[in-house]
């Protein structure tokens, strides 16, 4: 029996999961200061459990399993599966959680039959992650999939990001990002809700926006399609949820990369339920 295992930076969701069947057991307040509270946390949900799997929402080297999460500092820079197996005596796999999502939806969504899945993430910011043959691949560091950053914005656009670096696509590619855009080109404050039901109106402000909110996203999640191959994108996160902005953004990534294609691109996700539980669950059952 697998334990799954969703791990904000507020709460931990834990399930069992048999392929797309989640059945929850609870939730718990995330223990962010002391250790040893989030392995007493992790802990209680796991009994009978012959496996547990963790979506977290930081970066896992895969050489030394220690793990980036800003949220939850009692855990960070930690080998984190590690300590959990010496403290549970039970196997753990831990994944970031756009690597989940992707994998999910690659088993049991958009991606299901496509050899190369891109999963993407437009929440709060820009995330994903690359799937292929099945397997989810996260590379050095563990950054594979990562493409909301990294200098590709100029001008009046090179932000400074929250990873150090400026002119991430992260800092306007998701929700708060197309909320900053709108005010940086003089168009007043709005949420990225009210920002995408002005261009369903056709509202002249709200429509220049997405506009240049879908041109500036669309190049480099081209670039990315054209390097790994990626022959579906199943998109996930809260701008996502508006599918006739990810059919906007679809037709101009398709407008760009180099492999012409009559079919959509870039799709809503797919996967029944809770992807970050399933997408988990299915790590565990291939890890090595």
């Amino acid at each position: 029996m697998i334990v799954a295992y969703d791990i904000g930076g507020t709460r931990i969701r834990a399930a069992r999961v048999a392929g797309v069947e989640v059945t929850p057991l609870g939730e718990v307040p995330t223990p962010t200061t002391e250790f040893g509270d989030f392995l007493e946390s992790v802990g209680r949900f796991a009994t009978g459990a012959t496996g547990i799997a963790l979506s977290v929402a930081g970066v896992v080297d895969p050489a030394t399993a220690r793990i980036k999460v800003a949220n939850i500092p009692c855990a960070d820079g930690r080998a984190l599966g590690p300590d959990l197996e010496a403290a549970l005596g039970l196997p753990v796999k831990v994944l970031n959680d756009a690597d989940c999502f992707a994998l999910a939806e690659a088993h049991h969504g958009a991606g299901r039959g496509h050899r190369n899945v891109f999963g993407i993430i437009l929440g709060t910011g820009v995330g994903g992650g690359l799937v292929i043959d099945g397997r989810v691949i996260t590379g050095a560091g563990g950054f594979a999939g990562e493409w909301g950053h990294g200098p590709v914005l100029t001008g009046d656009l090179a932000l400074p990001c929250g990873c150090g670096q400026t002119g991430c696509l992260d800092t306007i590619g998701g929700a708060r990002g197309i909320e900053r855009l709108h005010r940086l080109r003089g168009r007043g404050e709005a949420g990225s809700e009210a920002i995408v039901a002005g261009w369903r109106r056709g509202d002249a402000a709200a429509s220049d926006t997405v506009s240049e909110w879908a041109e500036r996203v669309a190049g480099p999640l081209a670039m990315v399609l054209n390097v790994v191959g990626a022959s579906i994108v199943p998109a996930g996160g809260g701008l996502a949820r508006a599918n006739d902005l990810i059919a906007a953004l679809d037709l101009a990534v398709r407008a760009r990369v180099l492999r012409p294609s009559a079919e959509p691109l870039v799709r809503p996700a797919g996967c029944p339920g809770e992807p970050a539980l399933i997408g988990a669950a299915a790590a565990f059952q291939e890890r090595a």
